[in-house]
C-alpha cells in the first residue's frame, strides 16, 4: 500500500444515476500498486477531505475506476468532478474478494444498490476466465429503475442467470419488483458447491446470507463486504472497528461465518 496520497486526474466521467457517477482516474506520475477486486482506495477531494471508495473496475496503465454516490460532503465533491480535475489517492487497502475459493464452483453474486460497484471487478474476473468457474448468477436490487447501476452491462452477465429487481417500479419498467432475496430461489446454482459474494446495505446482507444458508449454502462460503467509518485505512484509529475486526485491515470482505455474530448485535 501507499500511505502518501499520489496525484491522479479525472480522465472520464460517466453519469450512472441521478446521484451516482463513475470516474476514471489516471496517475499524474507514479501509479499506485495494482488493486485486487474488493479492495478500496482513500480518495481525497482537495479542500474537502478524503473517503474510502472501492474500485469498480480494474484497468491497465495504473488507471483506477471508482463509482461514487453523492451522499456526503466529500462524495458530493468527487461526484461533481469532470475530466481534467485533480484528486489524490492512496492505497490499495483491505482484503478483497477471494476468487480463488470460488474456482471450480458456482458463483452467486448478490448486490444491493451501490453495492454492485465493488462486485463488478469480481464479475470481470469470472467472465475473463469462464472455464475456471461453474455457473454464474448475478442478482441486483435497487430502489427504483433509475437507481440501478450498470443496467447496460447486466445482459452480458447472463451465464446462466442475471436478474434485477426494484423496490418501486416506474412507468415502462417490465422487470421484477421486490427485494433482491426474492430472486435467490430462481437462481441456478448448487448450494453445496457454491461461493456467494454479497454487498449492499447491512440489513440486506443479513437477509441475503440467512436466505442463502436456508437454501444450503455454508456460511463460510458466503463472502460479504462490510462498511464502517474508515478514517486512517491502516488499522490505527479504530473508527472502523466491528467487534474484534478492524474492517480497513481485516475486511472489508469477510466470511459470513465470522460476520454473522457481529452483525446481529443490536447497536446502542
Amino acid at each position: 500500500m501507499t500511505l502518501t496520497p499520489l496525484p491522479y486526474r479525472v480522465v472520464d466521467r460517466r453519469e450512472e444515476t441521478r446521484d451516482t457517477a463513475t470516474l476514471t482516474l489516471a496517475p499524474s506520475g507514479e501509479p499506485l500498486a495494482p488493486f485486487a477486486p474488493g479492495q478500496f482506495a482513500m480518495v481525497y477531494a482537495f479542500g474537502v477531505g478524503e473517503i474510502p471508495v472501492s474500485v469498480s473496475r480494474i484497468l491497465d496503465s495504473g488507471r483506477l475506476v471508482h463509482t461514487v454516490r453523492a451522499v456526503g460532503a466529500v462524495s458530493r465533491a468527487l461526484h461533481g468532478l469532470g475530466p481534467g480535475a485533480h484528486v489524490a489517492v492512496r492505497g490499495p487497502f483491505g482484503r478483497g474478494w477471494d476468487t480463488t475459493a470460488a474456482r471450480g464452483r458456482d458463483v452467486l453474486v448478490v448486490a444491493g444498490g451501490i453495492g454492485l460497484a465493488p462486485l463488478r471487478p469480481l464479475l470481470d474476473t469470472v467472465l475473463a476466465e469462464p472455464e475456471a468457474y461453474g455457473r454464474l448468477n448475478v442478482l441486483a436490487g435497487a430502489r427504483s429503475p433509475d437507481d440501478l447501476l450498470y443496467g447496460d452491462e447486466i445482459p452480458s452477465w447472463r451465464r446462466p442467470f442475471a436478474q434485477a429487481t426494484v423496490d418501486r417500479p416506474s412507468a415502462g419498467w417490465t422487470g421484477r419488483v421486490g427485494i433482491v432475496t426474492g430472486l435467490i430461489g430462481e437462481a441456478r446454482f448448487r448450494p453445496t458447491d457454491t461461493t456467494a459474494f454479497v454487498c449492499g446495505p447491512e440489513v440486506m446482507i443479513r437477509a441475503t446470507a440467512r436466505t442463502l444458508m436456508h437454501h444450503g449454502v455454508d456460511a463460510a462460503r458466503i463472502q460479504v463486504s462490510l462498511e464502517r467509518n474508515m478514517r486512517c485505512a491502516t488499522g490505527h484509529c479504530g473508527h472502523c472497528q466491528l467487534g474484534p475486526l478492524l474492517l480497513c485491515r481485516d475486511g472489508p470482505v469477510v466470511g459470513y461465518d465470522r460476520a454473522e455474530s457481529l452483525l446481529t448485535v443490536r447497536e446502542l
